[in-house]
């Protein structure tokens, strides 16, 4: 599946991932506010980690290669060392994905990156959804008869403070997508 993603990456609208069920494709590009979201949570949690970690947005993806798996995270939180490597993020080097939900299809980030993350050991998944102003971040993988998972689940509203790993930020202020 991979080489059938790449091949028709650059000739499609939208992103595309691969799952355990097959390839996402997510129509649209993201818009304004979801990508002013991303940008305010990289801003913040830039400013809160040492220089050494950056919130990194853009490519590559990252990919579990024995999960079969190839995820493209909104902002991630990733050591400058570990960008140096050719080719897509590994997930354990990541301390953190952060997904901003896409009005177009929020069960990617609801229900198969909340799968896909634990399974591929992304230790911390943050969730930013505009559509009602609320979020979660989950951490702890622990091992269930289904499958890896998340043990720990902290909901949140915006205007609250929430902590994504070690790091806390504000989410006064992040835009909401028109009703």
């Amino acid at each position: 599946m991979r080489d059938v993603v790449e091949r028709v990456r650059e000739d499609v609208t939208g992103k595309l991932e691969i799952t355990r069920e097959g390839i996402v494709h997510d129509l649209t590009t993201p818009n304004g506010r979801h990508e002013l979201t991303a940008l305010r949570v990289r801003r913040r949690l830039e400013h809160t980690m040492p220089s050494e970690l950056p919130a990194h947005t853009g490519t590559p993806d990252v990919e579990a290669p024995d999960q079969g798996i190839l995820r493209h995270p909104d902002v991630i939180v990733v050591a400058l060392s570990d960008m140096a490597d050719d080719g897509p993020f590994a997930p354990r080097s990541l301390l953190a994905a952060i997904e901003v939900v896409s009005r177009s299809n929020p069960d990617n980030d609801w229900v198969g990156k909340m799968r896909d993350y634990p399974l591929m050991g992304v230790p911390c998944y943050a969730v930013f959804d505009p559509r009602t102003g609320t979020g979660t971040v989950l951490s702890d993988i622990h091992d269930t008869p289904e499958g890896p998972r998340y043990a720990i689940r902290k909901d949140f509203v915006y205007g609250e403070d929430v902590a994504i790993g070690e790091w806390t930020i504000s989410t006064t202020d992040l835009p909401r997508y028109p009703q």
